[in-house]
């Protein structure tokens, strides 16, 4: 059964999934909120530009699952919360797990649900949390069928690159990502790599999960469009970004960019034509 909620996500005439997230409140963030100040708003915007899935948290999915008819997209379940991200880290890191994640996402009609796996220097602790939060959930995944995304981040110092900053080590990122399919990831979102010419490797560690490429920070146009060319090339199975759309001038327009890259294998100077004339976005 878990083929069919797959069967919402992932695009049939592609095979490939673009999942926009915007899920970013739950982080308890000012600079997250940038976009999504009016989050109902925000969501018919990228509902609009049909991508095949919508990232959301708990508290924000009946504003995609309230909309009308049957060709909306699908629901990704944010599953846990935490306080990671910031320039100023608190005294005390955590990321904990809603209650009864899988019956609330059964409830939700969701197609998925979504746990972190952090790496962060000198933060073992936080680890240890994430993958209990996972031990704890997969069985619930299992028992109702539900696909099971893992989200390994691999952090810098946070004293060199202040919250949020994607390490893209492509040795600190094989073994997270292959951590996560050992504890049952069904789908794995990943940070890109430095070099994207490598990330084949990482395609490779995953063996039959697929993997689909976190946006990490906010960049200029043609580096994210290049970039997502070159991962789609590379083997990814799709895309979750999500400032690089909601904080984008033209969200859909860049979405809908990005989908042809995604599902018609646009290079990126055909799919920017799809974003509407204006002020270059020139990303942070």
């Amino acid at each position: 059964m878990k083929t069919y909620r797959l069967n919402r996500l992932f695009n049939d005439r592609s095979n490939r999934c673009f999942d926009v997230a915007i899920d970013h409140g739950f982080f308890n963030e000012r600079g997250f909120l940038q976009g999504i100040e009016n989050l109902e708003q925000a969501v018919k915007t990228v509902v609009a530009a049909s991508p095949d899935a919508v990232q959301l948290t708990i508290g924000q999915a009946h504003y995609l699952q309230s909309l009308p008819g049957r060709e909306k997209p699908a629901l990704v379940l944010r599953t846990d919360v935490a306080n990671v991200y910031g320039t100023q880290l608190p005294r005390t890191l955590f990321s904990r797990m809603i209650e009864q994640p899988v019956e609330q996402a059964l409830r939700l009609d969701a197609a998925c649900v979504v746990v972190n796996l952090f790496r962060i220097p000198e933060q073992p602790e936080v680890t240890d949390q994430c993958i209990q939060n996972i031990l704890r959930i997969k069985p619930e995944c299992d028992r109702f069928a539900m696909p099971l995304m893992i989200e390994p981040l691999v952090f810098q110092p946070n004293q060199k690159a202040g919250g949020y900053m994607v390490d893209g080590d492509l040795d600190k990122i094989l073994p997270l990502v292959r951590q996560a399919v050992e504890l049952g990831a069904g789908i794995i979102k990943a940070d890109p790599t430095d070099d994207v010419s490598v990330y084949h490797k990482v395609v490779e560690m995953a063996g039959r999960i697929p993997v689909l490429v976190r946006g990490g920070g906010k960049a200029p146009d043609q580096e994210i469009l290049g970039r997502t060319e070159a991962l789609i090339k590379q083997g990814a199975a799709g895309i979750v970004y999500g400032r690089n759309i909601i904080q984008h001038r033209d969200p859909v327009g860049m979405t809908r960019a990005l989908m042809a890259i995604v599902h018609e294998s646009a290079t990126a100077n055909e799919a920017a034509k799809l974003i509407k004339a204006g002020r270059p976005d020139k990303g942070r």
